[in-house]
């Protein structure tokens, strides 16, 4: 045996160790038994690796990202090891890990019922129990297909080698440099259990997962697309302990309670009528007060900040968005041309900024005008998978509030500065507080413009991002194909994370354009051109509103903020002249003079979700006041009716919640 010197990287600490050659990473790492993999050279490997000479060593710990992949990945293999031993005729779809958890396509006869998920999780403790070691094995591509051939899925993926694509989870088959298979083998013999196609690394064995279940089923097409045949997924969580398991599940059913899907229904706020179509809603009266209130406030404050209103159509010629680039780099996100006047395209907007630019455009500009901000409430159309759309969160159909501003070169530092701490300032103000800003970088097998103009976009937009004092976050290649953007990610009340606004700086759509300004020397300029979306999308933002204050929305927010409830019938006119007062100060106000008792009164204003409660009576009406109730149940009695006023009047106006 000859020895082999090996670097152990566990940052901030860097170790030099000398073992002897075949020593495996496991052995590396034997004294702990959260590393579950290794990196070697960037790249994960199974802690069964044969360490080289030179090789520097990174520890994976189970709870780390790539740890938890790894964890769910395996467990995947499990389920679909289960799911094959209990119904051997299911052909193998595709298993990578997720958002949280995993899951695995089968094509079986007909879909899994519930009872069939707790035979196989039950079947999956078993091979866990057992302790079977994954192990890899390198093989031909005919191999494999000579190995799978009762697996028509699999074949298909063989024949991916090299082009698999993460979007599917294709590439956690086929996405290694080599073709992979790794078996389950029995603890004690050695004998074959199990194997599946795939690029690995995987956990040592089946004793290292510790907490996971099954969670549910639905249909999916092969790969994701419509023309490919339906198979049935069953979805799974897995977690490196019992306890995290638990307070994820917990986690889940709170967040079960706060989809804003099930909230909308319930109070009344919007729907999604199968008779109009999949992922365009329609907002109900409530519904409509709060985003006419949402919509009023953002205005006020644009106009505050020198913001311009612009509208434009939506719809316009094809030729609008050849010119944009939209039809090279985004033809699969637009719904399908309608072809009007004698056979010309028209499309349905997917992007408000071509249609800025024509204003812009449609007159000489001079230098005294930029920085020109110009702001719409802009409905456009986007043609998602039917797989992807969800509730208001991922429409088809929304209304973005979109600004592009123009200005000189000189001006642009300054005004991305002051561009994204009022996205900030205004975000707070609808009560989101917990920021941190990614910085998408050039995706570079999809831009427009030079290596040049994208590293001085880069740039700038890094030290406008560092001036804020949040953290911030790479994503390498997740630019648009115009130019690198901020994002503002927002943490909601249960500690979920949501992209809000994002500020793009594009120097190639004014080029493609060819826009210009007079600058002050009397020449011909380009003008730099800034894309931002401050809530994203007004559906997608009342969602996470909803579902950040689960309903129940602050006063200034909420569809009806103060509900009177008389205690008889001949109390309702007195409540009726202090709903008067409440209304020429702004306050959204009912009175209930139903024929209900005042005890259902209360509990329908509660199940409602109204701030307030003023409740009145014989001795309210005696000393001019009334019983003042929150939201939580907490209740003053004898409040004068001017101090109850002023108390409603001033939550609103500071926009606090109660």
């Amino acid at each position: 045996m000859t020895d082999v010197r090996v670097i152990i990287n566990r940052e901030p600490d860097r170790e030099e160790r000398v073992v002897t050659t075949g020593t495996t990473a496991a052995e590396l790492f034997a004294d702990d038994r959260s590393i579950i993999a290794a990196r070697v050279a960037g790249a994960l490997k199974d802690l069964a690796y044969a360490v080289q000479d030179g090789d520097e060593v990174e520890p994976v710990e189970i709870g780390s990202k790539d740890g938890l992949d790894i964890l769910r990945h395996s467990t995947a293999h499990v389920m679909a090891q289960a799911v094959q031993q209990l119904f051997p005729e299911a052909k193998l779809g595709i298993g990578p890990p997720v958002k949280d958890g995993f899951y695995y396509d089968f094509d079986v006869e007909k879909p899994f019922h519930p009872d069939d998920l707790k035979a196989i999780e039950k079947k999956m403790q078993e091979i866990i129990k057992r302790g079977q070691k994954f192990s890899r094995r390198v093989v031909t591509d005919e191999s494999a297909r000579e190995e799978l051939a009762a697996e028509p899925y699999k074949l298909e993926l063989i024949g991916l080698k090299g082009s698999a694509s993460a979007e599917d989870g294709s590439n956690v088959e086929v996405g290694g440099a080599e073709l992979t298979i790794y078996d389950n083998l029995d603890a004690k013999s050695g004998d074959h259990c199990w194997g599946d196609l795939c690029r690995g690394p995987h956990l040592p064995s089946t004793r290292h997962i510790p907490a996971f279940k099954l969670m549910r089923n639905a249909a999916a097409y092969w790969r994701g697309s419509e023309k490919n045949p339906m198979l049935q997924r069953i979805y799974g969580t897995a977690w490196p302990s019992k306890d995290e398991l638990k307070a994820h599940l917990d986690f889940l059913v709170e967040a079960e309670k706060r989809d804003h899907r099930k909230l909308g229904n319930e109070l009344d706020l919007f729907s999604i009528p199968e008779d109009i179509g999949s992922g365009l809603a329609v907002f109900h009266p409530k519904g409509g007060i709060i985003r006419r209130t949402m919509e009023d406030y953002s205005r006020k404050r644009h106009e505050q900040e020198g913001y311009e209103f612009v509208y434009t159509p939506h719809a316009t010629k094809g030729k609008l968005f050849e010119k944009s680039g939209h039809l090279d780099w985004y033809a699969d996100g637009m719904y399908p041309p309608m072809q009007l006047d004698e056979g010309v395209d028209y499309y349905l907007k997917p992007m408000n900024c071509p249609m800025h630019n024509l204003i812009f455009d449609a007159r000489g500009r001079s230098y005294r005008e930029l920085p020109l901000r110009l702001f719409e409430f802009g409905t456009v159309y986007r043609y998602e998978k039917s797989g992807v759309v969800h509730g208001l969160t991922r429409a088809r159909g929304f209304t973005q509030d979109d600004a592009h501003i123009y200005c000189t070169r000189e001006q642009m530092a300054d005004e991305l500065d002051s561009t994204l701490t009022f996205v900030l300032d205004l975000l707070r103000d609808y009560g989101l507080t917990d920021f941190y800003l990614e910085l998408s970088t050039k995706d570079p097998e999809k831009f427009v413009g030079s290596d040049e103009t994208w590293e001085e976009a880069t740039e700038v937009l890094r030290k406008v991002a560092e001036k804020q004092g949040l953290p911030l976050v790479p994503d390498p290649g997740g630019a648009a194909f115009y130019g690198p953007k901020i994002s503002v990610q927002a943490k909601d009340a249960i500690g979920r994370t949501w992209q809000m606004s994002t500020i793009q700086l594009d120097f190639n759509l004014p080029e493609r354009f060819d826009l210009e300004y007079t600058a002050g020397d009397g020449s011909r300029q380009r003008p730099v051109m800034i894309h931002r979306a401050l809530f994203g999308s007004i559906e997608r933002f009342f969602a996470v509103l909803l579902e950040h204050y689960a309903g129940a929305m602050p006063p200034w927010l909420a569809p009806v903020t103060v509900v009177g409830i008389p205690i008889t019938d001949e109390h309702v006119p007195y409540l009726q002249e202090v709903a008067a007062e409440l209304k020429k100060r702004g306050i959204r106000v009912e009175v209930d003079a139903s024929d209900d008792r005042m005890q259902k009164k209360i509990r329908n204003a509660q199940r409602s979700k109204a701030p307030f409660m003023l409740i009145a009576g014989n001795e309210d009406i005696e000393a001019g006041a009334v019983s003042f109730r929150y939201r939580n149940g907490e209740q003053k009695n004898g409040v004068p009716v001017a101090d109850a006023i002023a108390e409603i009047v001033d939550a609103v106006e500071r926009r606090i919640q109660v």
